[in-house]
């Protein structure tokens, strides 16, 4: 439990306790309530965001004077009822601090004291150091104690040195409520003022190792009596005989000091030396225990919010499974309100005996070819209650785990949510434009700063794809200025034209070609030459010839067309080597298969080809183990996801939706799910690293990706900084 801890020096003015601990903690002790300046108080607390303390820490010597104070202090403090513990420590073999010996071992015991203080007050407590009191050496070491180990505040108290008799030697009485205003005519409260001077702020030099030792910790330094108090117990006064140990903690601080570039330095390598990708640029300006905090912390459900909050990039996103069933019903109502009452009568004659029964067979979609599919689809996303929709869309294909091993309908298991959506609705203007929107609106929910959607627009518009791209380029533009999304989270959205490699037929060559010669005349619009920015080869990986496919890419690779391909999710490595070898592949989308020949994947980390995992359709279809889940006697054994196995060969990788509206997961939801697929999880700091690696193979110009990706870095040391800076 984290707690505020006020750490004081002590001398022979006992008094300046009470008067920090009245500043701090006014509801318990009311000192200042007639100080002529109490509203400049109360707002220098508000303004520090000072707590009140939860126990009171002093350091002290010993002698006949401190034993004085010491009584006067306990005095006072049962007066008031010890509303918290006070703990007291003196170095032994001290008195009035004469001698270079006496000096150490009170600096010693301060240093021991102060790194205790921050250990007790957790992330959340408050270490509050008071400089009034004690001599000028004791104040000293506590502020260099302070600016080692950090503290939220450091204080003193001010006066004017004209003191009536009672505030200069006050009785333990005296100090138990509010300071008089004038005591015979002379000013009292107003005489001294606390203020506060500053903070501390942690010394990176203390979390790495030196000389073997590891980092500086309060284990490592003990300090006696610090560990609790007893249940009766409100006091405790301590003599510490420390300093005269092995290992000094002056001496490790004044060393540590003195290499501290070099310390880092060292740190710094040892991290690079030990990674396989390197991380964003401003990451290693981190602190190292900011450091080893990412390296070291599981990503789990826990860490889910921090997750959405980082700026991510999607390079695998289908547009006909980017939406959920509430965007689709919306995008089916703006279709519906566009039809005239003749097309709305023919669409629902079409469809009536699905909106009849509950009962649909699994050839449904084919009713939805018949006429105009735009209307029929919006007709069912109209017509239909939400919860009837989702049931017929998701109920034939529960569970949703290994469908191309465990539903009779295989792949088209996997796809049947996606059935209202896509090319089934995109065959209006008007649904291209709303769909836009809810693709913006989607895109900038995810926190991304970068998506790249993949279709294929020869299926939109009745086939007219250079129309229904800049229409959906149109309402992309549309939306960014429509919806209120700040600036700095405005999301770029680009376009990955499809072929399907089923295609690949005598047959069917020419919709390859038409998908080839689309994104070629796209790259010279003038409207779409920044928005179309690759081509990907989609379809069954069973099916496909990957000579003919070549040939019909001649085109593509002409214009210097970037390429990804679908390879290695349901098929042998075998695949992935055509697809790298024989069309140019700067990403592979899934490559799960690829752990299968280390070969093939070393090439593909040396010749840095990117890899699109998408955990949770890869589930859906292929189906993995879960590391915690106990296995069935009768269950088919599953193979371990090979995500980290191939993040550790250093292949670049990053994690991808997919289809979110299908699978209803988000970018963040890809993160949490592939950590919970990975025996032992993955580290933030991976994580972190594998975000980094969208980004750097996002199909842009190369200073287009530069300037996103200083911006996404900027906006992450941010977080990371202050998320983790306690």
């Amino acid at each position: 439990m984290s707690k505020t801890i006020l750490l004081c020096t002590l001398g022979a003015s006992w008094a300046v306790i009470p008067e920090i601990y009245g500043f701090l903690a006014p509801e318990r002790l009311p000192l200042f309530e007639k100080h002529p300046e109490k509203k400049r108080l109360d707002a220098l607390r508000r303004q520090w965001q000072l707590l009140a303390p939860d126990e009171i820490w002093v350091v002290t010597t010993e002698g006949a004077k401190t034993i004085k104070s010491l009584e006067a202090l306990f005095s006072w403090w049962q007066l008031l009822g010890g509303p918290v513990p006070l703990r007291v420590w003196q170095a032994s073999g001290t008195n009035e601090l004469a001698g270079e010996e006496e000096c150490k071992r009170i600096r010693e015991l301060t240093l021991r004291t102060c790194l205790h203080a921050v250990a007790v007050a957790g992330g959340k407590g408050q270490v509050l150091l008071s400089l009034a009191g004690g001599r000028k050496t004791m104040s000293a070491d506590l502020q260099w104690a302070g600016s080692i180990f950090g503290c939220h505040a450091l204080l003193h108290v001010v006066d004017n040195g004209d003191f009536p008799k009672e505030l200069r030697l006050p009785t333990p009485g005296f100090m138990t409520g509010p300071l008089p205003i004038e005591i015979n005519g002379k000013a009292c409260v107003g005489v001294v003022t606390p203020l506060v001077v500053g903070r501390g702020y942690h010394s990176d030099f203390l979390d790495v190792d030196w000389n073997d030792r590891g980092p500086v910790t309060a284990g490592r330094f003990p300090l006696p009596g610090v560990d609790s108090l007893l249940s009766d117990e409100k006091i405790r006064c301590l003599s510490c005989l420390v300093g005269n140990s092995d290992i000094k903690l002056v001496d490790e601080i004044e060393a540590r000091e003195k290499e501290g570039q070099q310390l880092l330095g060292n740190y710094l390598a040892a991290v690079s030396r030990d990674e396989h990708h390197e991380n964003w640029r401003s990451l290693y300006r981190l602190p190292p225990r900011i450091i080893e905090h990412l390296r070291n912390t599981v990503v789990n459900e826990g860490l889910k919010d921090i997750l959405y909050q980082v700026p991510k990039a999607d390079i695998h996103c289908h547009l006909g499974g980017i939406l959920g069933l509430d965007a689709q019903i919306r995008v089916g109502l703006e279709v519906w309100n566009a039809l005239s009452s003749g097309e709305k009568a023919a669409a629902l004659r079409q469809v009536s005996k699905l909106l009849k029964t509950d009962d649909w067979p699994w050839e449904w979609p084919d009713f939805l070819r018949e006429g105009d599919r735009s209307a029929n689809t919006a007709a069912l996303l109209t017509n239909l209650e939400p919860d009837k929709l989702k049931k017929i869309l998701y109920a034939g294909t529960q569970p949703r785990f290994a469908l191309v091993k465990k539903n009779e309908h295989g792949f088209a298991a996997y796809e049947r949510p996606g059935e209202l959506t896509g090319s089934a609705i995109l065959g209006r203007p008007e649904g291209v434009l709303r769909y836009a929107q809810e693709v913006f609106r989607e895109v900038s929910r995810q926190r991304l700063l970068y998506c790249e959607l993949r279709g294929s627009p020869i299926k939109y518009l009745g086939g007219n794809g250079l129309e229904f791209l800049r229409l959906f380029c149109h309402g992309l533009k549309m939306a960014a200025k429509n919806l209120n999304i700040d600036a700095e989270w405005l999301p770029s959205i680009r376009f990955v034209i499809i072929t399907d490699r089923r295609d690949a037929t005598p047959a069917g060559e020419e919709n390859i070609r038409k998908g080839v010669d689309l994104a070629v005349m796209a790259r010279k619009d003038e409207q779409l030459k920044n928005f179309v920015v690759g081509l990907d080869l989609a379809g069954d990986e069973k099916i496909g010839q990957f000579d003919k496919i070549k040939r019909l890419y001649e085109p593509a690779f002409a214009e210097c067309l970037p390429v990804t391909i679908h390879a290695g999710e349901t098929t042998k490595a075998d695949k992935i080597w055509k697809a790298a070898y024989q069309l140019n592949a700067d990403r592979i989308g899934h490559g799960l298969s690829l752990v299968e020949n280390p070969a093939l994947a070393n090439r593909f980390r040396d010749r840095n080809i990117c890899l699109e995992m998408c955990p949770t359709s890869n589930m859906e279809v292929v189906g993995f183990t879960i590391p915690e889940k106990k296995c069935d006697d009768n269950d088919d054994p599953l193979d371990v996801y090979p995500l980290k196995e191939l993040w550790d060969k250093g292949l670049p990788l990053t994690l991808c939706t997919d289809n979110p509206g299908i699978s209803r997961t988000t970018l963040t939801g890809e993160y949490l799910e592939a950590s919970r697929l990975t025996p032992g999880g993955l580290s933030l700091w991976d994580t972190l690293a594998m975000i980094k690696q969208a980004f750097s193979h996002a199909f842009l110009p190369a200073g287009e990706r530069e300037t996103l990706i200083k911006k996404a870095d900027k906006i992450i040391y941010r977080q990371m900084l202050t998320g983790f800076a306690g």
